[in-house]
């Protein structure tokens, strides 16, 4: 991205979790529309898992047409 363009729009901010000295502070379930959890009073949304393709392995054959190994 072009070095104007950042100072226009600006750094995204990256989620960081609430911490209440030096330990991650938990989200208090009685407010349901405040995440205390979480500085800014957001949680990140998750993002999509992707699955991971299984690769084929072709069996060698030996002389015989066996599988080696």
């Amino acid at each position: 991205m072009w070095s104007w363009l950042k100072q226009l729009v600006g750094p995204k901010a990256e989620p960081k979790r609430a911490r209440e000295n030096g330990r991650y502070k938990a989200d208090d379930k009685s407010t349901a529309d405040v995440n205390e959890a979480w500085v800014g009073g957001e949680a990140p949304t998750p993002k999509k898992e992707t699955k991971a393709v299984a690769k084929k392995v072709k069996q060698r054959k030996g002389a015989n047409g066996q599988p080696i190994g």
